[in-house]
């Protein structure tokens, strides 16, 4: 029996999985592949951190670590559906829900003091943040729009805001005393052992990290970010938006920069709320009301002080008065600065330029923007993307090209597996990296309160991620780009690397450039606006963003992206698309029993999914699988069958119906006699009954759902939320 893992993960996309799962392993069945699920949810990950709290009944495995040594495994076949980065209020809020549901777990200690507690914060840091990614991602990322993806949205183009040429909309960034700017970079001339310290003006040296094993060839990096430098820009800017009758946002992810941005996005609100803070700030402090968790977390926590309603008049009074903030939720008042975790720069960005360089405003109406991005890193991308669509106003989804993406992420490289190697400095002093043989390699004056980091990015997935941007530009004939920056630091040891790497392979005819991120961005949109397709080949934050920006000014949204992770020891990964709108779907179903959610994605991942396995276990039903199930996804596009936008519409279960309905019709005509056979009785069974279960399913809309959770949901009330049609169910299960 063939096999593959489909990951148990949180809110939309969970739900989801309730209703397509049971889909997918009828299905397969068929075909001798089976199916096992894993759960890297949020709740799970922080119940595998605790089993001796735990009753028997109440264990989970460690599913995490046990897929990240299956991702090691050349048989591994991973369909890894988005998952919770958990920020601080959610990781909270997840602890709080499993405490009410009778779970043993304990709270997060806010300042850790004794070793229980320091036990305690180090496990709970394993689960917070980006902690399932780098753990899974062990190869490179190849994501595209796919073929019929691309051309449904040619024929039916979503619709793009209006720019105009005098936009006061702009892209805000520090470029001195960021991290872009205080870069340096080293490459390991053999495999060490280093630790990172800071060395205060006594003298007095305090281990940072006491073990950052390094290997030969390996590019490490430190940097930091100036808390002064961080203020003084922030000051700057909050005037500027003011001034200027604009929008202030900030733009970070303090999901996957699980150290550094929840600090960043605490700079940022002190900075708009300066005055409160100068005058509540200690009290705030000692109710341990942080700007890091946002405003949503300090007006929550208020009650609590004896002056807490003073404090709130304070905080609206500076809302009232300052420049208008851009806004999450304005029907409920939801505010750019509430919560960490809503300020997704990957997400926010390019709803923002798809929607004209606009935002909502707290009356729910759209105006002009100052997108404030503090590191200059990556800012730049999206400044030139801004002026770009001023200069020559919005891009046309029916006639334009793509871009997709090869991504250099296996092995924690790059920023993302910064997070055990980033500090917020306590005193004034030198941060420096030092090799088992005592020798400086990169260091830094540092102030008390700045933000100093190391990531570190292996040889092997460098000299991959080269390979598979030849390959692609090979097998697609299409220009590809490598987004690096000489004046980078980093970036600079990875070009001496791609230019080392580029005459291993037959590069003869192809176009392949290294250009700095803002005129790589340049050349792309200016290719993309003629309707020419190019390769960006990024690292792996720049991954991130790019497999946002250009999925939804192309076809609307990144969900419906094929991703694949060719794992570098032979296995594959196959991801489903982002998860950013996944929360408001959840609220959406709780209330109204109706899910948007599109799965899209997990169509595309599923099929490369058994393409892959036929190619590595000569399972050739499998292939029959995956080919009839891509003709069952156009059809499916053809037929607008995604989720509708209003209740009375079909929503994501419908959704799942109908390709269950395409699917089982391909195979019943597939030129496999055995699955045709078998199939042909459930294909004219689904069809004779489709507006039956339509019915059934469109019948529970608009009244409360109950799933007893929202970071651990009860299963057996899910599922019956989730299979609402009898009729669909009896032909399912029966199958």
């Amino acid at each position: 029996m063939s096999k593959i893992i489909y990951t148990h993960t949180d809110e939309a996309p969970l739900l989801a999985t309730y209703s397509f799962l049971p889909i997918i392993e009828a299905y397969a069945g068929k075909a001798g592949v089976e199916f096992e699920t894993r759960d890297i949810s949020l709740a799970g990950r922080i119940l595998a951190q605790f089993p001796e709290r735990l009753t028997e009944d109440q264990r989970v495995g460690d599913a995490l670590t046990e897929l990240g040594e299956l991702a090691n495994d050349p048989s591994a076949n991973i369909i890894k559906l988005p998952n919770i980065s958990a920020s601080i209020p959610q990781l909270k809020a997840a602890i709080a829900e499993l405490q009410a549901k009778g779970y043993d777990v304990p709270n997060l200690p806010e300042a850790p003091e004794t070793d229980e507690e320091r036990d305690i914060a180090a496990r709970y840091d394993k689960v917070k943040g980006s902690a399932v990614n780098p753990v899974l991602r062990q190869g490179n990322s190849d994501r595209r729009a796919p073929g019929a993806v691309k051309a449904y949205a040619k024929a039916h183009p979503h619709r793009m805001g209006d720019w105009s040429a005098d936009s006061k909309t702009r892209v805000a960034t520090m470029g001195k005393g960021d991290f872009f700017s205080n870069e340096k970079s080293w490459v390991a001339p053999a495999a060490d052992t280093l630790r990172i310290e800071l060395v205060d003006a006594s003298g007095n040296v305090t281990v940072l990290k006491d073990s950052l094993p390094v290997l030969e060839g390996e590019v490490i990096d430190g940097t930091f970010m100036s808390a002064k430098a961080l203020d003084a820009f922030l000051a700057e800017q909050v005037a500027a938006a003011k001034a200027d009758g604009v929008l202030f946002s900030a733009h970070l992810k303090a999901t996957m920069m699980k150290v550094s941005d929840p600090i960043i996005f605490g700079h940022v609100v002190r900075a708009f709320f300066a005055d409160v803070f100068a005058a509540y700030g200690d009290d705030l402090a000692a109710a341990g009301l942080s700007a890091n968790d946002g405003l949503g977390a300090i007006y929550a926590g208020l009650d609590q002080l004896a002056n807490g309603a003073e404090i709130r008049a304070a905080f609206d009074k500076a809302l009232a008065e300052g420049p208008a903030v851009a806004m999450v939720n304005s029907d409920k008042g939801i505010t750019n600065l509430h919560v960490p975790s809503d300020v997704i720069i990957d997400a926010s960005m390019p709803a923002m330029i798809r929607g004209g360089g606009k935002m909502w405003n707290a009356e729910g109406k759209e105006q002009d923007t100052l997108a404030v991005i503090p590191d200059s890193s990556y800012a730049r991308v999206y400044d030139a993307a801004v002026e770009d669509c001023k200069a020559n106003g919005k891009l046309d989804p029916a006639t334009m090209g793509t871009v997709p993406n090869v991504g250099l992420m296996a092995q924690k490289a790059e920023e993302y597996g910064s997070h055990d190697k980033t500090f917020e400095i306590p005193v004034d002093g030198t941060v420096r990296i030092v090799t088992s043989g005592g020798e400086t390699v990169i260091e830094h004056a540092v102030e008390a309160g700045d933000i100093w980091r190391a990531c570190q990015t292996k040889d092997a997935p460098i000299r991959d991620w080269v390979k598979l941007a030849v390959t692609r530009a090979r097998l697609s004939n299409t220009p590809a780009v490598f987004w690096l920056d000489e004046n980078r630091a980093h970036d600079a040891n990875l070009i001496a690397k791609v230019n080392a790497y580029l005459p291993e392979h037959d590069t003869e005819g192809l176009d392949i450039r290294i250009l700095a991120p803002a005129e790589a961005t340049r050349l792309s949109f200016e290719r993309i606006r003629q309707g020419l397709d190019t390769i960006s080949v990024t690292g792996n934050v720049l991954r991130d963003y790019n497999t946002d920006l250009f999925p939804i000014l192309e076809v609307g949204t990144s969900a419906k992206m094929l991703s694949i992770v060719p794992l570098m020891a032979g296995g594959g990964l196959f991801e489903t698309g982002a998860g950013g709108s996944a929360p408001k779907h959840v609220q959406q179903l709780v209330e109204e029993n109706y899910l948007r959610w599109d799965s899209l994605g997990e169509f595309f991942a599923l099929a490369a999914s058994f393409e892959h396995l036929a190619q590595t276990t000569g399972n050739t039903k499998a292939q029959t699988l995956a080919t009839t199930l891509d003709k069952a996804t156009a059809t499916f596009l053809e037929q607008d069958r995604s989720p509708g936008r209003k209740l009375g519409t079909i929503d994501n279960r419908g959704s799942h119906f109908y390709l269950g309905l395409y699917w089982a019709q391909e195979l019943a005509a597939s030129d496999d006699a055995e699955l045709a056979a078998a199939f042909a009785p459930l294909a004219e069974k689904l069809a004779a009954n489709e507006q039956k279960i339509v019915d059934e399913l469109i019948a529970v809309q608009g009244r409360p759902a109950d799933i007893d959770g929202y970071y651990r949901s009860d299963a057996a009330k899910t599922a019956a939320v989730m299979r609402p049609s009898a009729t669909l169910n009896e032909a399912i299960d029966q199958f």
